[in-house]
């Protein structure tokens, strides 16, 4: 009904104007409401709505192919810009190693979930070229270690269909939340874990207080320039990674076409990593002070826009088609979370560490900050400090990950 893309991307941004106002009320009503619901499954929903009902066409609209070429990967830039290293280095080596054994667990519960669910029913991971189950739970990978950004980065590398991208859309989401479910409730019994895990949790009060110290005396209000530079950090190096990107593809192509199996002949692949890469090394500069200004805010809106012209892509009669798949992500999940409590008590870290550690990898930023907040308000910018480095190993881990699913599938 609607073709006009400047009315449709009008119409996003007043659905998530909506669901960020509604979120925000203190109303008992839309607290019990979104406690049931998550905000950002609202995002995708709500625009998907709009697509299954055929109100806009998310297939034919030009809009998620030019916010996913220029915004994500200065999303992923103003995320990793902002990484403050001193300070993650201050967490000590249990929160990083917390945060480093959840990556690892993502990475082997991926491909593990994956056999053990085509070994009890096969069809359930059926599917040949773009319906490969593989190239699908390859942009859960990408989510559970980084976030939103590092999904669709993925999903643009290994190309899964529209339809299997939906219903990978929903198991990511709900089982994620129902994860962070889990750990909120941990932390009303934090207490109680770290006697059975024989953690001393006394760094976590240490952490606090220098957190505490940092962004006060460094958060400052933005002004004009302070945009333009932040505008200039992510777009400036889009465009270098982009003329890399465009040099390096075609030599690969033409002289080690077999790398195309392992998608490294992906245009877009070759953005994203040297994207990634500029953010990690701007972040070694004076340039990380634009995270003061809300560099890891401005990506954050342009991850909603991202979440919303994914969502008028997705087909939500295509979700249910294939219930098999909550399998894998359950027990992705569980297999995540039995690596990361055996070596949480076996080296005695805090559940605090392990908690938000685990959520830097699931949730990302918004819903790491969430759980560290959970244990007290000043703790938030743990999860926020995680997260960035989440975003800025997903990409990376995710492909991997991807990798040893392709190969597990292609043996079943």
């Amino acid at each position: 009904m609607i073709t006009n893309d400047a009315v449709v991307l009008g119409i996003l941004m007043m659905i998530l104007a909506a669901i960020f106002y509604t979120a925000s009320l203190a109303s008992a009503g839309w607290k019990r409401f979104y406690n049931v619901i998550p905000p950002l499954l609202l995002c995708y929903f709500i625009p998907g709505v709009l697509n299954s009902l055929g109100i806009i066409n998310g297939i034919t609209s030009q809009l998620y192919p030019v916010v996913s070429k220029y915004f994500l990967p200065a999303c992923l830039i103003l995320f990793t810009i902002g990484m403050d290293w001193k300070s993650l280095a201050k967490l000590g080596p249990k929160a990083l190693i917390a945060m480093l054994v959840g990556t690892a667990g993502i990475m082997i519960g991926g491909p593990t979930a994956l056999w053990i669910v085509g070994s009890i029913s096969p069809p359930t991971v059926a599917g040949e070229g773009a319906d490969a189950v593989w190239r699908g739970l390859a942009t859960i990978a990408g989510s559970w270690i980084g976030g939103g950004a590092n999904q669709t980065a993925l999903k643009e590398v290994f190309q899964p269909s529209d339809q299997l991208f939906s219903q990978m859309v929903a198991v990511d989401v709900l089982i994620a939340e129902l994860w962070m479910a889990v750990l909120i409730y941990g932390a009303g019994m934090s207490a109680k874990i770290d006697k059975w895990l024989g953690a001393d949790s006394s760094q976590v009060g240490q952490v606090k207080d220098h957190l505490d110290s940092e962004q006060l005396g460094n958060e400052k209000i933005p002004l004009v320039r302070d945009y333009i530079f932040l505008a200039a950090a992510g777009f400036g190096a889009t465009g270098v990674a982009h003329g890399l990107a465009e040099i390096i593809t075609p030599y690969l192509s033409e002289n080690f076409p077999f790398l195309a199996k392992y998608s490294l002949t992906s245009s877009f692949f070759w953005v994203i990593s040297i994207a990634t890469l500029i953010g990690i090394l701007l972040s070694l500069t004076p340039v990380r002070k634009l995270e003061y200004v809300g560099a890891s805010k401005l990506g954050t809106v342009f991850l909603y826009v991202l979440v919303a012209t994914i969502g008028m892509q997705m087909d939500l009669g295509a979700v249910a088609d294939n219930p098999g798949l909550f399998a894998i992500g359950l027990i992705w999940i569980s297999i995540h979370g039995i690596i990361l409590i055996g070596v949480c008590k076996w080296l005695k870290i805090p559940f605090f560490f392990l908690a938000v550690g685990s959520q830097a990898n699931v949730g990302g930023s918004a819903s790491a900050s969430v759980v560290a907040a959970s244990f007290h308000p000043s703790l938030a910018p743990v999860g926020v400090l995680l997260a960035i480095l989440g975003y800025a190993i997903g990409t990376y881990g995710g492909y991997l990950t991807a990798l040893m699913m392709q190969f597990i599938s292609e043996g079943l």
